[in-house]
């Protein structure tokens, strides 16, 4: 009598044992394919988004690229170096990118303040790259 409840025993946890695996591959995903794809296209609508803030800011009048040059900034090598900038820099610089061309629309900046902020972020832009 013992060794059939042995054997029943043993049965039943190895049919638990085959069949477990098979169970477990037939669970849904955490985070379905198209959740995973939107937030992809947000990630880098926000990248794209966040680019052009900041290489608009900087190309937005020839005085800011005659400051660049003038500093010795060449200004196609800050368009260049904000791509490799990471989205947490990229999205902090465009952040203050905005702000410093809000403040200035609205007459709390004055022409030179712009001037010396844009260089202070390409400055910045160049400095994280180099030390990437």
């Amino acid at each position: 009598m013992n060794m059939s409840v042995l054997r029943r025993s043993t049965s039943c946890v190895l049919v638990a044992l085959v069949g477990l695996p098979s169970i477990l591959s037939a669970q849904t995903h955490v985070v379905s394919p198209a959740d995973l794809q939107k937030e992809v296209l947000a990630a880098t609508d926000a990248r794209r988004h966040n680019m052009e803030i900041i290489t608009g800011s900087l190309s937005s009048t020839t005085k800011v690229q005659n400051v660049l040059g003038s500093v010795g900034i060449d200004p196609a090598q800050v368009k260049t170096a904000v791509s490799s900038l990471s989205d947490q820099e990229l999205a902090r610089l465009a952040a203050r990118a905005e702000k410093a061309q809000a403040d200035f629309a609205a007459g709390r900046l004055s022409d030179r303040d712009l001037l010396y902020i844009l260089l202070g972020i390409a400055a910045l832009i160049l400095i994280i790259v180099a030390v990437h």
